[in-house]
């Protein structure tokens, strides 16, 4: 028989009696039930809180950069573009656009003089703090090579506006930034975009008359070669009376104030190319070098005038720190004066000289004061501290007309590639620096003061037989087939924007009353045919200018 089992409460329906302790447990697990579902409750409320604070934030934040951008993208009715009533290119532009390219480049040599302030705070040694002006000419050259080019693809004024704007938040992290890598970093990437002069200069050259272009040209290029100078002089200054921190805290607030300028100024012109590709622009870099040979016999000799500039400044600091003149930091950045004053001459030379005689006039006139100035420097500069003065005097000015005066002749090559031309340009230019610097430090460790200077004294030489292998008039690579050409007052802008010679005047009266019957009807056919040619041309100008008004009014709707 099989043990009975006891009877379940449950299977026979019998109900257990509750205790007083199963009552208070009940009651305690109910309470806490609803205190969790309430807990839960008002997280979910808060999260919601939280999510339509952020989205409300947020949605503010866009709406304030939305309108912000809108601003930086208005064009004030003084600045659109009339294809009718073209904006004139004043000296008020100018001198602007000077400014502008005087304290935009500077952002590249604050950090030269006070190299050994930032190792110090940084907490890292000399070598290591040097990166920093080579990462900066590293981002420069980056930003010529990648950036500049777009210069004849999109619209000007909103790219020099975007450009300045980063360069301005950059800036802004210099100031802050505790992190000597970040500051690395930062300064690399300032640098890509502190090229919006090299776009300000392809715009003067394009705008400016042929014959004005040298003396429009000199102002910017002349206040870019301040800018350099003067980047030294304010740097060492303030760094050795406050902190360094207040050169990029002063750095950006021109950078702002240059951005506000050019947004009220600047004219809004249209893009000189549209049917093209940016891989095609960068290509045709290399194709405009094979076919225009001024361009490259120009490029050939700013790799050298480049090469001597940097090469002087470099090892100048060396010679003035040792004996036997031991001047210190400030006096020597005071040296920059010496540069300076130059600069100051050099618009006034372009307007009385460059832009009146043939360029390869311009160019060898420049080329010989600056190798004179080496010549006195190289070899007196040991025993006097005249002949570094006398050498900065002298080199910076050659050198700065000797720029101009290039400049104003690759120009008128191609209007419409003038931001490739000048990045070819540069780009050699720019190699030309780093090369000056690396070879005038290693002959001045080798055999000092007097053996860089000789290597100078070479690449100037070097620099004039370039010159004199090509006339200004020869279209191969080599020869003078048309002699020295006409004298820049007698250029004028082509139909399609490229330098060409006055057309010679239609004879007059009395230059035909010897003519016979057959010439008379020779030169009336000609002037005929010249008639009907400048018809045909007035023609294709208002066609061409109707399509600009389509494509404007479309632009605007």
């Amino acid at each position: 028989m099989s043990a009975q089992q006891s009877p379940d409460p449950n299977s026979t329906g019998q109900i257990n009696p509750i205790s007083e302790n199963a009552d208070n447990s009940s009651n305690t697990i109910i309470i806490r039930g609803s205190e969790e579902r309430a807990t839960k409750e008002a997280n979910i409320r808060s999260e919601n809180y939280s999510d339509k604070t952020s989205k409300s934030s947020s949605s503010s934040l866009a709406i304030i950069l939305r309108r912000f951008l809108d601003i930086l993208n208005w064009v004030p009715p003084s600045c659109r573009y009339d294809p009718d009533n073209p904006r004139e290119f004043t000296l008020a532009l100018n001198l602007l656009f000077g400014f502008a390219g005087t304290f935009t480049v500077a952002n590249l040599y604050y950090s030269h003089p006070i190299l050994d302030v930032l190792a110090k705070d940084f907490n890292v040694t000399q070598e290591r703090a040097s990166i920093i002006p080579t990462c900066a000419q590293g981002g420069y050259a980056a930003g010529l090579l990648f950036i500049c080019p777009l210069g004849d693809l999109i619209k000007r004024r909103g790219m020099v506006l975007w450009l300045m704007l980063f360069t301005s938040m950059m800036t802004l992290g210099l100031c802050l930034t505790k992190s000597f890598d970040a500051f690395v970093a930062i300064s690399f990437i300032m640098s890509i975009t502190t090229v919006t002069p090299q776009i300000m200069l392809p715009l003067v050259g394009t705008l400016a008359p042929p014959n004005r272009r040298a003396t429009a040209l000199s102002i910017v290029v002349s206040a870019l070669m301040l800018g350099l100078l003067m980047a030294r002089l304010l740097s060492g200054i303030i760094a050795n009376y406050s902190s360094w921190r207040n050169v990029y805290w002063m750095s950006l607030a021109l950078q702002f104030a240059i951005l506000v300028l050019l947004w009220i100024w600047m004219p809004d012109y249209p893009q000189s190319n549209k049917n093209i590709s940016y891989f095609r622009i960068l290509w045709t870099i290399l194709e405009l070098l094979v076919k225009h040979p001024v361009l490259v016999q120009a490029s050939i000799i700013g790799f050298l005038n480049s090469s001597c500039f940097t090469s002087f400044w470099t090892t100048l600091t060396f010679l003035l720190s040792g004996d036997p003149y031991n001047y210190s930091t400030v006096i020597i950045g005071l040296f920059a004066l010496c540069g300076m004053g130059p600069m100051f001459f050099g618009p006034l030379f372009a307007n009385r000289f460059i832009d009146r005689f043939p360029i390869h006039v311009s160019v060898l006139v420049g080329i010989c004061t600056a190798l004179a100035g080496i010549v006195v420097g190289t070899y007196t500069g040991k025993h006097t501290v005249a002949g570094p003065i006398i050498q900065a005097i002298l080199f910076d000015f050659g050198s700065q007309i000797t720029q101009i005066a290039n400049r104003t002749a690759i120009y008128g090559v191609a209007p419409k590639a003038a931001s490739r031309v000048n990045t070819a340009f540069m780009v050699f230019s720019f190699c030309g620096q780093l090369t000056g610097t690396a070879v005038g430090n290693k002959l001045y460790a080798q055999g000092g003061w007097i053996r860089s200077g000789s290597a100078s004294v070479g690449f100037m030489g070097g620099a004039i037989v370039i010159l004199l292998l090509r006339g200004p008039k020869e279209t191969r690579w080599f020869g003078w087939r048309g002699g020295l050409g006409p004298n820049r007052k007698d250029i004028v802008a082509g139909k399609n924007g490229n330098d060409e010679e006055k057309q010679q005047q239609p004879l007059n009266k009395e230059s035909q009353v010897g003519q016979s019957d057959s010439e008379k009807t020779v030169v009336d056919g000609e002037n005929i045919q010249s008639r009907s040619l400048e018809l045909q041309s007035r023609r294709r100008d208002d066609v061409q200018q109707e399509k600009d008004r389509m494509e404007i009014s479309e632009e605007k709707n």
